[in-house]
C-alpha cells in the first residue's frame, strides 16, 4: 500500500526507492501534465479555482494508515511519484519546492521541461534534516508576497502531520492572506484521464476481476463443499494476499506495481454493512440456505484504483431472488446512463426508475448514491453518483458504479438468515460506449446464485434458483446438501448425476441439429461443384457424330453419350454418381447408371436447382447389350474418366480452401517487432540443401517466419489463428509455440492446417560405451547443471515472448479474435495411440492436444459430439478412447491403447469440461452407426438419441427382458437360411467372428459334460434312431448340431477355457434402433 511505505520516495509505479537507488522522473508526462495543470488553472480560475493567484500544496510524512489524500494524488499524477514531506507552491512563473537534499537531487530535472512546457522557473528549497524549513519557507513567502494582493488556494480538508507541515501550516494562517479551499477544483483536474491513466486503470481492474474469480469464488466454493468452519477475516487475509502477489489469480503483472485498494470485504450471517469503509470481522462465513454472501474488492496498479463487488445467493428464497434481479437490472440500466453528454444524476435516476417500476417497496432500501468518480483516489470528491449532482459526464472519466439494497427482510426461521443486503459494483471507462472494465468477473444470476436442495418440489415451490454453472456450463454442486438419509453421496455418484444431465441436454442439441437438416457443423469442401460450372458442350454442333445406337465416351470433354429414344443424351460424368454391370444366366449384359440428383442425401440443392426448382431430374438409366466386353469396356471407361474428373475436382476443392489471407503488415516505426531467435519449424520447408533455423516475429496483423535462405519464409495471419499453444519443455526435448489454423496455408510445397516453431533444448545423442558414470562425477553434474540452465533460459525466452504476444492479443482491434496462448494441463494427460505411435496427449483449456509427435493432434472440445470409452471392463489393462464429432460426416477419431489407470481421470476431466461420455465392452462400428443415423434421424431421436450407449440403461431394460422370458427356451437347431442371414447382417460390433445368442444359453444347459460325454451321448442317439447306415460326416454333423445349436463346427477348446473367454468378453447390451434394419444388437465374440 502506497502510504504504507518508509520515508523514502514512492514511485507511481509502485517501486519504493531508497536514497542509493537511481531513477528517472518521466519528463515528458511530467511536461504534458504540467501543461494541463497550468491550462485548466488558466481556463477556469475565476469559476473552479476561486480565483487563486497561488496554488499551496504539502504533502504528508509516510503512514502506515491506508489513506488517499489530494496532495498525495497531485504529486503522483505530477511526477510519477509520491514525495512525502515535500510543499509544492505553484505559482504563475515560478513553481517552489521545499524538500530534503535527496528529494531535491531528483527534482533538479525538471527545470528545462518546466521552462519549456509553461514557461515557470522551479526553485527548489533544500531543507537540513535538522531544520523546521523556516528559513525556507520565509523565502516562499517573500515570493508569494512580491504578487499584488495574491489569494493562496490550499487543501484546507487535511490536516498537517509532522513538524515541517505544522510549522507551514502556522506560517501560512498568520501570513495575512486570504486562503481558499482548491479540493473541488483538483477532482475537477483528475476527473478525465488520459490514455496511460486508463491504461493503469484497466490493468488494475483486470487483476481485481481475475481475483474475484480465480480466488475468491473457488474459495468460497471449496469451503462450502467441504463444510468448513472460516472467518471472514481469514477470506480477507487470503484475497490481500492474491492481490499482492498477482500470480495467483493467474495475472502476469508485476507484484511491486500492484496494491490493495483496501482491505477485501466479506459479510454474511444477517451483520451487513454497505458503506466503503466496511471491515470484513471475525465471524464464520454463514452458508446455511437460504443465505447470502457479499464480497468486494479493489486493487490498485501504479497507484490508479479499482473495485468490484459481487453477491453470492445460496438456495435464494423467492424474495432474494426478486432483489437481486432488480438489484441488476439496475445496475445495468445505470451502467447503460454513463455516457458523455449526460449529468451524473441521470445515472443514478436511471437506477431508481427501475426500483420505482419493477420493486416500488423497495425504493426504500436503495443505497442513496450509485458510487464515486475513481482513479489515484478510491472516492473523487465532486463525482458522487447522486440524485443531486449536475455534473456533465465527459469521456475519459472513470467511475465505481455501486448499487445496492440494505437491511432487507426475510421471512426465514434462523435469526441469521431473516435479514439480508445486496451488492454490485463495477468500475466503467466512459468513451463512446460505456466500457465495463471488470466484466471478467460475471455478476449473472446463473453464475452466482447456487442451489444445493435435491429436493425439486421445494425449490420451485420457493422459485429458487437453479444450480450454479461455471464458464463451461459445469453444475456445482456441494457435499454440504447432497446428502440422503444423512449418507454422503459418492464422486462417482455425482458423476453420473451429472453425466444423466448432460446426455439430456445432448440428446436435445443432436434432435435440434439434426431436425435443422444439419449432420454438424462440417463444411463440403470435397463436394463437387455445382451444376451450374458442370458444362459438357457449349452448343448442339460440338456433340460428336453418333456411331451406332450405343452408348460413347467422350475423354475430350469430360462426357458420356447416352441413347435414349433413339437420341444421344449428353451427360457430364461428373453427374455420374456409379456405374454398375452385371451378366444373367442369359449371357445378357446389363450396365447401370445412377446419377447424383440433388435434394438427397449428401446431394444438397445447390444454386441452379434453387434456380430451377421445378426441374425434373434423371435419377438411373440402364442398358442391355449382349457383348459382355463391349460393356466391360464402358464402365472400365467410365470408372476411369470418373476418377480422374472427381480427383480434379477434389484438388481443385482443395486448393481453393486455400482462403487468401490479408498481406502482413509489418511493424515498421510503429513498434518494435516481438522476436524469437533460433527457431526451427514443422512442417519444414522442402528442397535439398542443409536445414536453416529462423526467427519468428510478431508485427501488426500477423507472424512471419524466415530464415536466411529469400524463398523460405511463412506468414501466419492473427485473424486464420484458431488455437495458440505454448509448451515449455519438461519431459520432452523441446520448446515449442504452435498455431492451429482455421484455413490452410502453404508451408514451402505443404498445405497445413498446424505450424509449429520449436527449439531443441537437450541433446538427443548420447555417448556410448564407456560405462556407467558416477552420480558423483564433477563432468556430469556440471554437463547437468548446463542442461537446467540451457532449459530455463529457453523457457524464459519462450515465456516473455508469449507474454508480449498476448499482452498485443488484449488491444482493442484483436477483441473479436479471442486469441491468448493455451499451455497444456500436463497433470491431466494420458498415454494412447491416436495414429500409429504412442503418445502423450495432454488436455488444454479448450482442446486435446498432443504437439510432438507428427502428425500432431489438435481436438476442439467445442466440436465434439460425445465420447465413447471402449473395451473397458474387468481385468483389462487398456482401452480405447472414441471422438465423436458434431459434424457426422467427419471420420470418428480413436485413440487407442489408453492405460486402464487412467480410466478414472479422463472420466473426471470429461465430466469436468461437460462432455458426455459412454462406456462399452467392445469397439463399435461407427461408420454404421453414424450412417444410420444420417439416413434416418427421426427413428435417433425417437429411440432416446445417444442413449443407446448407456450400458446401465441397456442392462436394467435385457434384465427385464430375460425376467418376463424365463419360460422361454429357443430350439436347438437353426436352418442355414436364418443361420446365413444373421451372419451376414452387419453389427454395431467390429468382430472377427460373430456368434449366436444362442450359444452361450445352449453352454449353460450342458454345463459340466465334457466333449466325450456329448460324443458319447451323440453316439447313443445315433445307434437308437438306427442311423447305423450314416456316413461319419453326416453324424459328426449331427453331433455338432446337438451341443451347439448351429450348422458350424466348435473351435477346438476345453470347456474351461470356453467359459473363461466368455467371462472376459461379457455381452454388451446394446439397443438397436426401431427402423433400421443394418444395426443389430452386438453378439458376443
Amino acid at each position: 500500500m502506497a502510504e504504507r511505505q518508509s520515508g523514502n520516495v514512492q514511485a507511481s509505479n509502485g517501486k519504493a526507492t531508497n536514497a542509493g537507488t537511481a531513477y528517472n522522473i518521466d519528463l515528458n508526462s511530467f511536461s504534458m501534465r504540467l501543461k494541463k495543470f497550468y491550462s485548466h488553472w488558466n481556463e477556469h480560475k475565476s469559476d473552479l479555482w476561486g480565483s487563486v493567484d497561488v496554488i499551496a500544496i504539502a504533502t504528508p510524512p509516510p503512514s502506515e494508515d491506508l489513506r488517499y489524500l489530494k496532495s498525495s494524488a497531485l504529486s503522483t499524477w505530477l511526477l510519477g511519484y509520491e514525495f512525502p514531506e515535500t510543499i509544492m507552491v505553484f505559482m504563475k512563473k515560478q513553481l517552489h519546492f521545499l524538500c530534503s537534499q535527496k528529494k531535491a537531487s531528483l527534482l533538479e530535472v525538471l527545470k528545462t521541461s518546466a521552462k519549456e512546457a509553461v514557461g515557470v522557473d522551479v526553485v527548489i528549497h533544500v531543507k537540513v534534516k535538522t531544520d523546521d524549513g523556516s528559513t525556507q519557507m520565509d523565502a516562499i513567502f517573500r515570493a508569494i508576497q512580491a504578487q499584488s494582493t495574491p489569494t493562496i488556494g490550499h487543501l484546507a480538508k487535511e490536516a498537517p502531520e509532522g513538524k515541517l507541515l505544522d510549522t507551514w501550516s502556522e506560517k501560512l494562517k498568520n501570513l495575512g492572506i486570504e486562503l481558499r479551499d482548491i479540493t473541488y477544483w483538483l477532482s475537477d483536474l483528475f476527473s478525465i484521464k488520459d490514455s496511460v491513466e486508463l491504461t493503469n486503470v484497466k490493468k488494475a481492474a483486470f487483476l481485481t476481476a481475475s481475483v474475484m474469480k480465480n480466488v475468491v469464488v473457488p474459495n468460497l466454493e471449496n469451503v462450502i463443499d467441504e463444510e468448513k468452519k472460516v472467518t471472514h477475516s481469514s477470506l480477507m487475509d487470503d484475497t490481500e494476499n492474491a492481490i499482492v502477489d498477482p500470480t495467483k489469480a493467474k495475472v502476469r503483472l508485476r507484484a511491486e506495481n500492484v496494491d490493495i485498494c483496501y482491505p477485501p470485504i466479506f459479510q454474511s450471517g444477517g451483520k451487513f454493512d454497505l458503506r466503503p469503509n466496511a471491515s470484513s470481522n471475525d465471524d464464520y462465513l454463514h452458508y446455511d440456505p437460504p443465505s447470502v454472501i457479499i464480497c468486494a474488492i479493489g486493487s490498485r496498479y501504479n497507484s490508479y484504483c479499482s473495485n468490484l463487488a459481487r453477491t453470492f445467493l445460496i438456495d435464494a428464497n423467492a424474495q432474494q431472488s426478486k432483489a437481486y434481479g432488480v438489484l441488476l437490472k439496475a445496475h445495468e440500466a445505470a451502467t447503460s446512463a454513463l455516457r458523455p453528454g449526460n449529468k451524473i444524476g441521470d445515472v443514478y435516476q436511471a437506477a431508481l426508475s427501475v426500483v420505482e417500476k419493477d420493486a416500488p417497496d423497495l425504493v426504500t432500501k436503495l443505497t442513496k448514491s450509485a458510487g464515486t468518480g475513481i482513479g489515484l483516489e478510491f472516492r473523487e470528491s465532486g463525482l458522487s453518483i447522486n440524485a443531486k449532482n449536475d455534473r456533465i459526464l465527459k469521456q475519459g472519466m472513470v467511475f465505481n458504479v455501486s448499487l445496492g439494497f440494505q437491511n432487507l427482510q426475510s421471512p426465514e426461521d434462523k435469526p441469521k438468515n431473516q435479514e439480508f443486503s445486496l451488492l454490485l459494483a463495477d468500475t466503467i471507462v466512459i468513451g463512446e460506449k460505456p466500457e465495463v472494465v471488470t466484466s471478467l468477473s460475471s455478476k449473472a444470476v446463473k453464475d452466482i446464485a447456487y442451489s444445493f436442495n435435491e429436493e425439486g418440489d421445494d425449490n420451485e415451490e420457493d422459485g429458487r434458483p437453479k444450480v450454479k454453472a461455471d464458464a463451461h456450463g459445469l453444475e456445482t454442486l456441494s457435499k454440504t446438501t447432497l446428502r440422503s438419509d444423512n449418507q454422503e453421496i459418492s464422486k462417482e455418484e455425482l458423476r453420473r448425476q451429472h453425466q444423466a444431465e448432460l446426455a439430456r441436454q445432448k440428446n436435445e442439441e443432436t434432435a435440434r441439429r439434426l431436425a435443422g437438416g444439419g449432420s454438424g457443423s462440417g463444411d463440403n469442401r470435397a463436394a463437387s461443384r455445382n451444376s451450374t460450372d458442370l458444362i459438357a458442350y457449349k452448343n448442339v454442333n460440338e456433340v460428336p457424330p453418333p456411331r451406332d445406337c450405343m452408348i460413347q465416351i467422350d475423354q475430350k470433354n469430360e462426357a458420356i453419350l447416352l441413347p435414349i429414344y433413339g437420341s444421344m443424351v449428353p451427360f457430364h460424368v461428373a453427374t455420374v454418381r456409379t456405374v454398375t454391370s452385371q451378366q444373367d444366366t442369359n449371357r445378357t449384359c446389363y450396365i447401370r447408371i445412377i446419377f447424383n440428383v440433388p435434394g438427397t442425401a449428401f446431394n444438397p440443392h445447390d444454386a441452379n436447382t434453387l434456380k430451377f426448382q421445378g426441374s425434373i431430374y434423371l435419377k438411373e438409366v440402364s442398358f442391355r447389350s449382349k457383348d459382355p466386353r463391349h460393356i466391360s469396356e464402358v464402365v472400365q471407361g467410365i470408372k476411369t474418366l470418373r476418377r480422374q474428373v472427381v480427383a480434379r475436382e477434389s484438388e481443385r476443392a482443395e486448393r481453393a480452401t486455400l482462403v487468401t489471407q490479408e498481406k502482413l503488415q509489418l511493424a515498421g516505426n510503429k513498434f518494435k517487432p516481438i522476436k524469437l531467435f533460433d527457431l526451427w519449424i514443422r512442417p519444414v520447408f522442402g528442397g535439398r540443401g542443409r536445414k536453416m533455423p529462423g526467427s519468428l516475429e510478431a508485427h501488426l496483423n500477423g507472424f512471419r517466419y524466415s530464415t536466411s535462405r529469400p524463398d523460405e519464409r511463412v506468414d501466419v495471419m492473427y485473424g486464420n489463428i484458431k488455437h495458440a499453444f505454448f509448451q515449455p519443455v519438461e519431459n520432452e526435448m523441446i520448446t515449442l509455440v504452435h498455431f492451429h489454423l482455421h484455413n490452410h496455408i502453404m508451408v514451402g510445397t505443404k498445405k497445413t492446417k498446424d505450424v509449429q516453431f520449436y527449439v531443441e533444448v537437450m541433446d538427443v545423442v548420447q555417448t556410448l560405451g564407456g560405462g556407467k558414470r558416477s552420480a558423483y562425477d564433477p563432468d556430469e553434474i556440471e554437463e547437468e547443471q548446463r542442461e537446467r540452465d540451457r532449459k530455463n533460459k529457453v523457457n524464459m525466452d519462450f515465456q516473455s515472448f508469449v507474454n508480449r504476444v498476448n499482452d498485443l492479443w488484449g488491444q482493442p482491434q484483436f477483441s473479436g479474435l479471442d486469441l491468448e496462448f493455451d499451455q497444456p494441463l500436463r497433470e491431466l494427460g494420458f498415454h494412447g495411440v491416436p495414429y500409429k505411435s504412442s503418445a502423450f496427449i495432454v488436455p488444454t483449456s479448450s482442446c486435446l492436444v498432443e504437439l510432438i509427435e507428427n502428425p500432431f493432434l489438435v481436438i476442439t472440445l467445442a466440436e465434439i459430439e460425445i465420447v465413447n470409452l471402449e473395451r473397458v471392463g474387468l481385468g483389462q489393462k487398456n482401452f480405447d478412447l472414441t471422438i465423436v464429432f458434431k459434424d457426422f460426416k467427419r471420420d470418428v477419431l480413436r485413440i487407442d491403447s489408453i492405460p486402464s489407470t487412467s480410466l478414472d481421470g479422463i472420466k473426471e476431466w470429461l465430466n469436468t469440461t461437460d462432455i458426455k461420455y459412454y462406456e462399452s465392452r467392445l469397439n463399435l462400428n461407427w461408420r454404421q452407426i453414424l450412417k444410420t443415423i444420417t439416413d434416418d434421424p427421426q427413428s435417433f431421436i425417437d429411440d432416446g438419441g445417444w442413449e443407446f450407449l448407456n450400458m446401465e440403461a441397456s442392462d436394467s431394460d435385457s434384465e427385464q427382458s430375460e425376467e418376463s422370458d424365463q419360460g422361454y427356451e429357443p430350439s436347438d437347431v437353426q436352418s442355414e437360411s436364418e443361420s446365413l442371414s444373421d451372419s451376414d447382417s452387419e453389427s454395431l460390433v467390429e468382430s472377427e467372428d460373430d456368434e449366436d445368442d444362442d450359444e452361450e444359453d445352449d453352454e449353460e444347459e450342458e454345463e459340466g459334460k465334457t466333449w466325450e460325454e456329448l460324443e458319447r451321448e451323440a453316439s447313443n442317439a445315433d445307434r437308437e434312431k438306427g442311423g447305423e447306415s450314416d456316413s461319419e460326416e453326416d453324424r459328426n454333423r449331427r453331433k455338432t448340431k446337438t451341443a451347439f445349436g448351429k450348422g458350424r463346427a466348435p473351435p477346438p477348446i476345453s470347456r474351461a477355457s470356453a467359459s473363461s473367454s466368455s467371462a472376459k468378453r461379457p455381452l454388451p447390451r446394446s439397443r438397436p434402433f426401431s427402423g433400421s434394419s443394418s444395426i443389430k444388437r452386438p453378439k458376443n465374440r
